[in-house]
């Protein structure tokens, strides 16, 4: 069985960026920098990477509370496809035991 897991989210944090975003329709930047534990340009350069890809889209939205625009980010239809299909792609590959 030939196995060919997605290089761009196998990344440990990559990867969990999908996996919080499968299950939202959108995060806030800082709630997803949040829950990686990791500073701005750490969570950053992950998006860029899955940005790049056509993983995410993100959305600057003003924040009346504050002067700084919050960013959004969620999941593109590729994204959500891709991430499917790692996901079925590891499942096979652990249900056989390799």
């Amino acid at each position: 069985m030939s196995v060919e897991l997605d290089e761009i989210i196998h990344a440990p944090k990559r990867l969990a960026i999908c996996a919080m975003l499968s299950t939202a329709a959108a995060l806030e930047f800082g709630t997803i920098r949040d829950e990686l534990g990791v500073s701005d340009s750490v969570a950053s350069k992950h998006l860029k990477v899955l940005g790049d890809a056509g993983y995410i889209s993100t959305e600057t939205k003003a924040d009346p509370g504050s002067r700084r625009p919050r960013h959004w980010i969620s999941l593109t239809s590729a994204g959500r496809a891709a991430f499917r299909s790692y996901t079925a792609t590891l499942q096979r590959l652990l249900a056989s035991g390799r």
